[in-house]
């Protein structure tokens, strides 16, 4: 190719090529190769660049990048639980190694296959001198990934069935709204919240499961929401008071999990929407880091008691 006559505008990133058309936003000249449409005329590939960094990123109501699809995390949690239902159910439901291992039990016992316990037998030497039965830690003792793994274990299929409907069609809605990020900060400190009250609350040598503190968390911040912009929240009261009268209905259901996941998913809620906007993301973290240190410190005052 012969270079363009001396005088001639060429592209300024093809000096070989003869050019007449400028960019609209630098003015410099630019050949068709190089010719990028923009809403009038045409810019060079070097400012459209530039003007792609520029463009506000779409983000949550209250901070952070907005899922674009944001049903995916729920569809995660539902994937979880549903293995790990799986796999208690394959190795002997509440004799399972499993079940033994991922419930929150506060305090260690004796127990049989079926899940029965030996109250009087207080140390492993006595407890595995029997045939059948064996020594199963509690968190008292060490077992603090009770407190988590146990939000995520579920034996009766209605129990599974029930919590990971609710996730199912409350999940989307706060992700939607918080992020996924912020809402699986909601969703797990709000489990954690409810497994501290379980340890504080209930019965030493009880086992508790299932998802429902994160469940009854994610309720309670939708109640935040609804009071932050105002909304109609009568069918969303209605909806939490009739699994509240269920929670004193139905027999073995843990009214400590679903009232310590439903203050907790409340305060989490208001610490992430009522963050100034100035300095949401560093108050956001704040909050959320106070929260999680005071279950913690919970959790330990608790052992202590109990030891």
């Amino acid at each position: 190719m012969t270079n363009p006559p001396v005088g001639v505008p060429t592209c300024y990133r093809h000096p070989d090529r003869e050019s007449w058309i400028r960019c609209q936003r630098c003015d410099k000249s630019i050949c068709p190769d190089c010719m990028r449409d923009a809403a009038v005329g045409f810019q060079c590939p070097d400012c459209v660049a530039e003007g792609r960094k520029s463009v506000r990123q779409a983000t949550a109501a209250y901070g952070g990048a907005r899922s674009t699809n944001p049903a995916l995390t729920s569809q995660v949690l539902i994937g979880i639980n549903a293995a790990i239902w799986i796999a208690i159910m394959a190795t002997g439901r509440y004799g399972s190694w499993l079940y033994e291992y991922f419930a929150l039990q506060p305090a260690s016992s004796c127990r049989e296959s079926d899940g029965s316990y030996y109250p009087f037998i207080n140390d492993a030497a006595t407890c595995t001198s029997g045939a059948t039965a064996q020594w199963v830690l509690g968190v008292q003792d060490g077992a603090y990934w009770q407190l988590f793994t146990s939000m995520f274990t579920h034996v009766e299929p209605w129990h599974l069935g029930f919590n990971m409907l609710a996730l199912w069609v409350l999940g989307p809605q706060l992700e939607q709204v918080f992020g996924r990020t912020r809402f699986l900060a909601i969703y797990l400190l709000s489990g954690l919240a409810g497994s501290v009250a379980v340890y504080w609350l209930s019965a030493e040598h009880g086992s508790t499961v299932g998802a429902s503190g994160a469940i009854f968390g994610m309720m309670g911040a939708l109640v935040i929401v609804g009071l932050k912009v105002g909304g109609q929240m009568q069918g969303l009261l209605l909806w939490i008071g009739i699994n509240i009268a269920l929670t004193f209905t139905l027999s073995n259901v843990s009214w400590q999990g679903h009232f310590g996941g439903l203050a907790g998913g409340a305060l989490i809620a208001a610490v992430i929407a009522y963050a100034p906007k100035g300095r949401r993301t560093q108050m956001q973290a704040l909050g959320l880091s106070v929260v999680g240190v005071l279950l913690i410190a919970a959790t330990l005052v608790r052992t202590l008691t109990l030891s």
